[in-house]
C-alpha cells in the first residue's frame, strides 16, 4: 500500500507479517504512515480526518486498532531492533543509552497515571510534578556521516506503575532501573552473539545494577555515575592452607575516589568527545576498586574523575563496571547519553508526543510506545533515500551545516505525500500540473516539521 525505498520494503514485509490478520497488519501501516504526515495533535481522530481524504474507510475499525486488535508490540519491537541494529551496528559493541520521561495525560480514567517528578522542569532546588506516564526508554546510538552527533533510536519502551497501580493489579512492584534491567536482559535475548554497552544517569547508577553487568560481564558493560564517598575495597584475598570458616567476600579497605583526588595535586589532561558532537579539554583521575554494599557483594569498578578545564560544567564521578575501559571511552560514553534527551524534546516537538488522548490499559501501553518508534523508523527511512532523490531536503541557514531530525521528517513526509498520497488520491497527479511557486507554498504548508 505504501511505496517506499528499497532498501525498506523488507522492515515492512516483516511488520506485515508480526500480526495474525493481514488486514490488521495493514491498516497499522497506513495508520502509522498517515501519523506521520499528520501536524500537531497524534490522536486517531486526527490521523483519520487526513485517511479520509485519501481513502473510504471505516472509522471504527481504527479506533479500536489500539484497545481491541490482537498484535504483539514486543514482537514489533523485535523486528525493528534487528532492522536497525542489522543496518547501523552491523558489527563491533552496540552502545546503548537510557533514560526516562515523563508523558503529561490527565483524566480520571487514563490506566497507568501518577503523580511523577518532571526531570526537564525541575532543578536542584526545585521540584516540578506532572500527572501522567512515566516512560522507561532504551535507545541504540548510531553513528550517521551527516550529523554531528550520534543519534539515539529507542529500540524498546516499557511503562513504570507507581505502586498503587501495581497493588491492585497483584504485581511486584519495579523501580525504573529494574525496569531497564528487563530491556536490557530482552535486548541481549535478541542478539545472543553481540556485546553492549549501556550508559545512563546516577539512577541507573545503583549497586544492583552494577552488579547486573557485573554478572554479564562477558555481553555487557554499565557506564553512570557514582557518589565521590563509594565504599571501595580490595578484591578479597585467596584462601590458603585449611579453609575453615565462611570465605571473605571482600578484601582490604581502599580510599574513597574524593579522598583520592584530595591527595593527588592535579591529574591527567586529555581531550575528550563532549556533548552535542563537540571536544572539551579536561582533567582526569582514575582507579580501581570493589564497590561494596552489605549483603550485596563486592563489584569490581574503574572509577574516574572529570574536571572541566573550561569550568562551565561542574566535577563528576563515573565509574564502568570494565576494569579495563579507558577514562576517556568512559566520559565519552557518558556524555553519548545525552542524546537521548534530545531524542525526547524532537519527539514532543515533532511526533507529537503527550498529545495522545488514550485512556484504556491496552491503548496506553500501545499508542505511546508506536510514537517513539515512529522516531527510529524516521531516521531510518530518511537515512535510506539517496542524497539525488528529490524528495532529499535540508532546510539552511547562516551557520548550520549539518542535518538534523526536523530536516528528515520533512524530507521523509515530502516521500509520502508525493509517492503515496498524491499517487493514490482521485486527481493527485493534477498537483504536477501546478506551477512552481504554488508547489513550493504547497509543499512548505505539508511539510512543516512541527
Amino acid at each position: 500500500m505504501i511505496r517506499v525505498p528499497r532498501e525498506f520494503k523488507p522492515l515492512m514485509d516483516q511488520l506485515s507479517s508480526a500480526t495474525r490478520h493481514r488486514e490488521t497488519a495493514n491498516r497499522l501501516i497506513l495508520f502509522f504512515a498517515a501519523a506521520t504526515l499528520v501536524i500537531g495533535d497524534r490522536t486517531v481522530s486526527a490521523v483519520l480526518r487526513l485517511l479520509s481524504l485519501i481513502e473510504p474507510l471505516n472509522a471504527s475499525t481504527y479506533h479500536r486498532l489500539f484497545s481491541h486488535r490482537r498484535w504483539c508490540s514486543r514482537r514489533f519491537a523485535r523486528i525493528i531492533a534487528h532492522f536497525v541494529v542489522d543496518r547501523f551496528c552491523p558489527e563491533g559493541v552496540i552502545r546503548l543509552v537510557g533514560d526516562e520521561t515523563v508523558d503529561g495525560h490527565r483524566g480520571k480514567k487514563v490506566y497507568g497515571k501518577a503523580r511523577h517528578r518532571d526531570a526537564v522542569r525541575s532543578s536542584h532546588s526545585h521540584t516540578v510534578y506532572r500527572y501522567g506516564h512515566k516512560w522507561v526508554v532504551l535507545a541504540v546510538l548510531v553513528d550517521l556521516p551527516y550529523t554531528s552527533r550520534p543519534m539515539a533510536l529507542p529500540l524498546a519502551v516499557t511503562l513504570y506503575r507507581d505502586r498503587k497501580t501495581n497493588q491492585s493489579e497483584s504485581r511486584e512492584h519495579r523501580t525504573p532501573a529494574e525496569l531497564m534491567v528487563s530491556l536490557l536482559a530482552l535486548l541481549m535475548h535478541w542478539f545472543p552473539d553481540r556485546k553492549f554497552v549501556f550508559a545512563g544517569d546516577n539512577a541507573y547508577g545503583s549497586h544492583a545494577m552494577a552488579r547486573f553487568a557485573y554478572r554479564h560481564r562477558r555481553r555487557i558493560t554499565l557506564v553512570s555515575k557514582i557518589v565521590p564517598d563509594a565504599n571501595l575495597f580490595r578484591p578479597p584475598p585467596r584462601r590458603r592452607g585449611k579453609k575453615i570458616g565462611r570465605p571473605a567476600v571482600k578484601g582490604d579497605s581502599l580510599p574513597a575516589p574524593c579522598d583520592v583526588v584530595a591527595s593527588k595535586k592535579c591529574g591527567k589532561k586529555i581531550t575528550v568527545g563532549w556533548y552535542g558532537g563537540g571536544v572539551r579539554n579536561v582533567e582526569v583521575i582514575s582507579g580501581t576498586g570493589g564497590w561494596y554494599k552489605s549483603g550485596k557483594g563486592l563489584v569490581m569498578i574503574r572509577w574516574v574523575y572529570v574536571h572541566d578545564l573550561d569550568a562551565t560544567h561542574r566535577d563528576e564521578y563515573f565509574f564502568s563496571t570494565d576494569t579495563s575501559m579507558s577514562a576517556k571511552a568512559i566520559i565519552e560514553m557518558y556524555c553519548g547519553r545525552w542524546n537521548i534527551e534530545t531524542t525526547f524534546q524532537e519527539l514532543r516537538s515533532h511526533l507529537g508526543l503527550e498529545t495522545t488522548r488514550g485512556w484504556s490499559r491496552r491503548t496506553v501501553l500501545r499508542m505511546a510506545p508506536a510514537l517513539f518508534v515512529m522516531y527510529t523508523v524516521v531516521v531510518t527511512f530518511y537515512d535510506t533515500m539517496p542524497e539525488s532523490s528529490s524528495h532529499f531536503r535540508c532546510r539552511t541557514w547562516l551557520g548550520k551545516e549539518i542535518i538534523t531530525f526536523s530536516d528528515m521528517i520533512i524530507s521523509v513526509r515530502h516521500h509520502l505525500w508525493c509517492q503515496w498520497v498524491f499517487e493514490q488520491t482521485p486527481g493527485g497527479e493534477g498537483v504536477r500540473k501546478l506551477s512552481a511557486p504554488i508547489r513550493k507554498l504547497l509543499d512548505f504548508g505539508l511539510t512543516q516539521a512541527a
